[in-house]
């Protein structure tokens, strides 16, 4: 979808409908959902969005924004600055009202503004990626800063567990010997909001080595779903990783257990399935070398039925007795079995069955706002809160509980020239433990808002 139409939508502050799965109680949960008797059903969206004065954030009326830290700024701890790239995060109670919020750093070896190596919490001195802490009070103003884990690579998204902690995920599978890598790289990293030196920096390593984008953690059987971001033919796959001391808290998925990928039988390609709320059975297939000592987990050999591949499987999340992930697209001329612009799957363990719950952008509907959903969260009130990842302007977006698509915020930071203007994606979309607050990303240039305002 070009620029011109996503512009055309969200500045009058229309909305339009996503292809759906027929029922999805379990994603939509809370008071938006909940049809009132007597009651004219809520218009979806909180209106046009209006142009910010100062260039950085535009939102609907009577939302505001706090701008909570930007790449380069100098940290309160004294670490050092602020590092660069941010993108997936999550909110944790802090008692009292406060809030911390972990949030990721995806920087690459050549990244400019580091992840801070700090003693006790750097893994490889020689990798500049990492999480970094941020402590609000109970007004929303940033009283601490500091690095959470340092020396890790290409930090993407993560995804907290049942026991307050942050999953951080190494997109990378880069091994020692590469650039300045002295240790090998593609893990899952355990971060305490808390206090980061409880958690250290200990990679985990049953969980995989192999590009990570995000987990969720089942809070009942403590299974743990991960997402490999893949965009290359072999693409990603999809992975459970049944742990031995399921929900033990922190430290607990050291202590190993089995990762498995799914295989839906003769669907070799997600993306060759169109039609939303199609449904399969899966079966779990254990992963031969979890560690990739010789070949990549994604090209080893998965026996007679093969395994199950997506392009660009990106945001994971728990909600109800599922969990949910995201393809952010595929596409044919890349070697996917069909095109599409997201879809957003759903797998119930308790069934053993795959939705395909809602497909996003010009591929299912060219009336359609938004492409390429990444990181995803669930709206307190009901419904998605999706990041998007694709061209030209950069949108948070809502879904509705009835599927409606609207606009919440507009990245109006150019970092590209007048001529050619270019906008950062947004990333890591959490809210607060009480869900009065929105926090986001801004990847580029690396800033962090908080946004307050009528949420429903």
């Amino acid at each position: 979808m070009s620029a011109t139409r996503r512009q055309i939508l969200t500045g009058t502050g229309a909305v339009a409908s996503v292809a759906f799965a027929g029922a999805l109680g379990e994603l939509f949960t809370g008071a938006a959902s909940a049809a009132v008797p007597g009651r004219a059903p809520a218009v979806a969206g909180y209106g046009p969005l209006l142009p910010d004065p100062a260039g950085l954030l535009d939102l609907p009326a009577g939302f505001r924004y706090r701008v909570l830290s930007r790449s380069g700024d100098p940290m309160r701890s004294g670490e050092g600055r602020v590092p660069q790239n941010c993108d997936g995060m999550a909110a944790f109670a802090g008692g009292r009202g406060r809030v911390r919020l972990v949030r990721n750093h995806e920087n690459r070896a050549t990244a400019a503004l580091r992840v801070p190596p700090v003693p006790g919490l750097t893994y490889d001195p020689g990798a500049r990626g990492g999480c970094t802490v941020l402590e609000l009070d109970a007004d929303g103003a940033v009283t601490g800063e500091r690095v959470g884990v340092a020396g890790t690579a290409v930090n993407c998204a993560g995804g907290p567990t049942p026991w307050r902690t942050w999953l951080t995920c190494e997109e990378t599978e880069d091994l020692a010997g590469t650039g300045d890598y002295v240790r090998d790289h593609g893990f899952v990293f355990e971060v305490d909001p808390a206090d980061p030196r409880r958690s250290g920096a200990v990679p985990l390593t049953a969980l995989g080595r192999f590009a990570h984008e995000a987990v969720a953690v089942d809070p009942h059987s403590g299974i743990v779903y991960e997402t490999e971001d893949a965009f290359v033919k072999p693409f990603g796959l999809f992975y459970r990783f049944l742990p031995d001391r399921p929900c033990g808290g922190l430290g607990s998925l050291r202590a190993g257990g089995a990762l498995e990928a799914l295989r839906v039988r003769d669907v070799p390609d997600l993306s060759a399935v169109r039609e939303p709320g199609a449904q399969f059975r899966v079966e779990w297939v254990p992963v031969p070398d979890p560690m990739a000592v010789g070949t990549p987990i994604r090209f080893q050999d998965f026996g007679r039925g093969g395994i199950t591949h997506a392009q660009k499987l990106e945001g994971c999340y728990w909600s109800g007795g599922a969990v949910y992930f995201v393809s952010s697209f595929a596409r044919s001329r890349e070697g996917a079995a069909a095109d599409h612009s997201g879809q957003v799957w759903r797998y119930e363990p308790k069934r053993g069955r795959l939705t395909l719950a809602v497909v996003f952008g010009p591929a299912s509907d060219v009336q359609l706002p938004g492409e390429s959903p990444d990181n995803i969260c669930l709206a307190p009130g009901g419904g998605l809160m999706v990041c998007e990842d694709g061209s030209g302007l950069q949108h948070v977006y809502g879904v509705s509980p009835r599927g409606e698509v609207y606009a919440v915020a507009r990245n109006a930071h150019n970092i590209g020239t007048p001529a050619e203007p270019d906008y950062g994606e947004f990333a890591g979309v959490t809210f607060s433990p009480d869900g009065s607050t929105m926090y986001v990303n801004c990847y580029a240039p690396g800033t962090t808002f908080a946004v307050t305002g009528p949420w429903r």
